[in-house]
C-alpha cells in the first residue's frame, strides 16, 4: 500500500474498533541488563562521552533488539508500534555529542520498526500494522525556568525546538513512518514547537500524515506547566490530530478522571497508554497484565478509548491482556461540539451563547497605560507584573500585553514579560492577547504562549497576500484572532465599510487559510466621540450597527474593541471616561458586541450613573 492507502486503511480500522498501541521500548530492553560496551558497538568504540543509556543510539549498534521488541509486541497483538526515537533530537542527543546522527537515529529507527511492521502483516495477510514516529518532549522546558531567581530564564526557545523537531521529523518519514506520534508532552509549548515543526514539514513536502498528540498529566490534574486537560486540548487542537490522549506519569487507575475530562472536550479520536501503576520505591512498576486490562476493559466499556496501550513497566503480557479486554467494546464515538471560540491558558475559557460579557484588561498595553509603559521603560518588570494580575483579579478574562513602544525593544520584552507572568499561576490561568502593530513582536509572543492565545491584530491594509500569509502562520502557532475593520483604502469609518471589509476578510479566513469561523473576532474601530466635529458624532451608533449586522450574519464570529479610544476627547477627566464607557458598553453588548479591551476594575455600573 502507499501512503494514502495506508492512511484510508488506518482511518477505517479506528472507525471499527478500538486499536491497539504497543508498551514500553524502554522496560524491555531493560531486561537485557545492557553494559556501556553494548551501546558503543564497534562504531562508537571510542567516542569521548559516555553512552549508557542512551537507547536510541541501539537503531544503529544493536538493531536486532530494537527489533526483537517490535515483534514481540506485534505478535501481542499490537496494530501500532512506536519508533525507538523517544530522544533522538538534537537537543536530547547534547547530552551524548550525537547531535550530527540525529537525521539517522530516526530513519535507522523507523525503518526497524517498517521491517517489523511488514513481517507482521506478511505473516498474518489482511491485517495491516502500522509505524508511528515517536518525537519525545526533549529534556528541555520551553515554559518553566529552571532558575527561581530568574523566572524568565529558559533552557530552550521555541525556535530551537522548532529546528531540532524539524529535523527529527525528516527522519522519520524517510524512515517510512505512517503516523507522527508527539509523545509524553509535560510542556504544551513544546508540544505546540513540534507541531510547528510538523505542519510547516508537511507543506513543504506536499502531503500530510497523521498526528498522534498525547500528553502527560500528573495525580494533580495537571501537567508539569500546570495545564488542565481541557486546556490542553485547546493547546493543541489546531493539528487536527487523529487522537489526542495521556500518557505516562500514572497508572490506568489514576488516570481515568483526567480522561474522562479529556474525552468529553475533544473532537478527535481519544488515546491512553498508560504505566503499570505507579512506581513503587525501587523504581518498578507493579500492575500486572490482569490488573491493568481489567481498568483499561472499563474505560473501553465506558466510551473513552479508540487507541489502547501501554507505557512505563507494560510488557507484551500487558498488550496482549489490554487487547484482549477491549476487543469487545466499540470504540468511542467522537462528541458533537457546538462551534465557539475557546482559549486556554493554564484553564481553559469558551465565549459562546451563554457567555456573558468577556472583558480583556487593557493595563498591560504600554500605548494604554501609562502606569505601565513607566514600568516596563524603567525595567521594572516585577512591578509590571502585579499590574497583570491585579487586572485578573478585578475581573480580566483575557489579558492584552502590548509592547509598542519607540523605546523599547518590543519583541525582547514581550517575550520577557510573557515568560514572567508565565510562572504567576494567578495570572496565568487566563489566555492572553498578543498586541502589536509589528509582526515580529506578535511571534515573538506567540512563541512564548503555551495555551491558546489571540492576536491583535491583523488586517487587510498591505493586501490579500500579506494578510494571508500571516492568517496561516497564527494559525500555524494555534491561535485566534483579532482582525480589524481596515483594508488597503485605509481604515472603516462608516457602518457599510465595516462590514464589507469584515465579511471580505471571513471570506478569505475560512475559505483560503484553513481558519475556522469561531477563531475570528472582528474589531470594527472604535473611534473617538465628542470630539467637536459633525462627521465623528455617529461613530458610537456605526460600531453597533456593524456589531448588530456581523453576529447575525456570521455568528460564529465574536466582536470586540478597544473601549477607551471612545473617550480619547475627555483624558484626564477620568469620571467622565468611565461613564461613557459604561453607556457604550450597555448598549453595544446588546447589538452584539461579545468582548472588549477595558479596564475591569474602573467600569461605572450603568444603573448608577448620574
Amino acid at each position: 500500500m502507499n501512503r494514502e492507502e495506508r492512511r484510508a486503511r488506518l482511518e477505517a480500522l479506528l472507525r471499527e474498533r478500538i486499536l491497539i498501541l504497543d508498551g514500553a521500548m524502554g522496560t524491555m530492553l531493560q531486561r537485557h541488563r545492557l553494559v556501556e560496551e553494548d551501546f558503543r558497538g564497534q562504531r562508537f568504540a571510542n567516542h569521548a562521552r559516555q553512552l549508557k543509556g542512551n537507547f536510541d543510539v541501539l537503531n544503529l549498534v544493536r538493531p536486532e533488539l530494537i527489533y526483537d521488541v517490535h515483534k514481540a509486541y506485534f505478535e501481542a497483538g499490537a496494530d501500532i508500534v512506536e519508533t525507538n526515537t523517544f530522544n533522538a533530537t538534537r537537543i536530547s542527543q547534547a547530552d551524548f555529542a550525537l547531535e550530527p546522527l540525529v537525521h539517522e537515529l530516526n530513519v535507522a529507527g523507523t525503518r526497524t520498526a517498517r521491517r517489523a511492521a511488514d513481517e507482521a502483516e506478511r505473516a498474518e495477510p489482511g491485517r495491516p500494522r502500522f509505524v508511528a514516529g515517536v518525537l519525545g518532549p526533549t529534556n528541555r522546558t520551553a515554559s518553566l525556568s529552571a532558575d527561581v531567581n530568574r523566572p524568565d530564564l529558559r533552557s530552550v526557545s521555541f525556535d530551537e525546538l522548532r529546528e531540532a523537531y524539524t529535523e527529527a521529523v525528516r527522519g522519520l518519514v524517510e524512515g517510512g513512518a505512517d503516523i507522527i506520534l508527539i509523545e509524553t508532552i509535560f510542556d504544551t509549548l513544546n508540544a505546540k514547537a513540534a507541531i510547528f515543526a510538523v505542519l510547516e514539514f508537511f507543506e513543504r513536502a506536499g502531503f500530510k500524515l497523521p498526528i498522534m498528540i498525547s500528553g502527560t498529566i500528573f495525580l494533580n490534574g495537571r501537567t508539569l506547566s500546570a495545564q488542565t486537560p481541557a486546556a490542553f486540548w485547546q493547546s493543541v487542537a489546531h493539528a487536527r490530530p487523529l487522537s489526542v490522549g495521556f500518557n505516562c506519569a500514572l497508572g490506568a487507575k489514576q488516570l481515568r478522571p483526567h480522561l474522562v475530562e479529556l474525552s468529553t472536550v475533544a473532537e478527535s479520536l481519544v488515546s491512553a497508554h498508560p504505566n503499570a501503576g505507579l512506581p513503587n520505591p525501587f523504581g518498578g512498576y507493579d500492575d500486572t497484565p490482569e490488573y491493568m486490562a481489567g481498568l483499561m476493559g472499563e474505560y473501553a466499556a465506558s466510551g473513552l478509548l479508540n487507541i489502547a496501550g501501554g507505557c512505563c513497566g507494560t510488557t507484551p503480557d500487558h498488550i496482549r491482556a489490554i487487547a484482549e479486554a477491549v476487543r469487545r467494546h466499540p470504540p468511542r464515538k467522537i462528541p458533537r461540539i457546538e462551534p465557539c471560540l475557546r482559549l486556554s491558558g493554564l484553564e481553559p475559557l469558551a465565549v459562546n451563547k451563554e457567555s456573558l460579557f468577556v472583558n480583556i484588561g487593557e493595563r498591560t498595553n504600554v500605548t494604554g497605560s501609562a502606569q505601565f509603559k513607566k514600568l516596563i521603560l524603567a525595567d521594572d518588570f516585577e512591578k509590571a507584573v502585579v499590574v497583570a494580575r491585579e487586572q485578573v483579579e478585578s475581573g480580566a478574562q483575557i489579558i492584552d500585553v502590548n509592547m509598542d513602544e519607540a523605546m523599547l525593544d518590543g519583541a525582547a520584552s514581550m517575550a520577557r514579560f510573557l515568560r514572567l507572568i508565565a510562572g504567576e499561576s494567578s495570572i496565568s490561568r487566563v489566555p492572553v492577547m498578543v498586541d502589536s502593530s509589528k509582526w515580529e513582536v506578535i511571534e515573538a509572543g506567540l512563541k512564548n504562549l503555551q495555551g491558546k492565545g489571540v492576536v491583535n491584530s491583523i488586517s487587510l491594509k498591505e493586501g490579500e497576500e500579506k494578510f494571508l500569509e500571516q492568517a496561516r502562520r497564527i494559525r500555524r502557532y494555534g491561535a485566534a484572532a483579532v482582525v480589524m475593520a481596515f483594508d488597503e483604502k485605509g481604515q472603516a469609518d462608516s457602518a457599510a465599510r465595516k462590514i464589507a471589509i469584515c465579511k471580505r476578510a471571513h471570506d478569505l479566513l475560512t475559505r483560503q487559510a484553513g481558519f475556522p469561523p469561531e477563531d475570528i473576532i472582528f474589531d470594527p474601530n472604535i473611534f473617538a466621540i465628542a470630539t467637536g466635529m459633525e462627521e465623528h458624532s455617529a461613530y458610537a451608533l456605526d460600531y453597533m450597527e456593524a456589531a448588530r449586522a456581523l453576529r447575525r450574519e456570521l455568528p460564529y464570529a465574536q466582536v470586540s474593541g478597544g473601549v477607551s479610544n471612545l473617550s480619547f476627547s475627555f483624558r484626564g477627566n477620568n469620571a467622565v471616561r468611565e461613564a461613557m464607557h459604561s453607556v457604550f458598553l450597555y448598549h453595544a453588548i446588546r447589538a452584539g458586541m461579545s468582548m472588549g479591551i477595558v479596564n475591569a476594575g474602573q467600569l461605572a455600573v450603568y444603573e448608577e450613573i448620574e
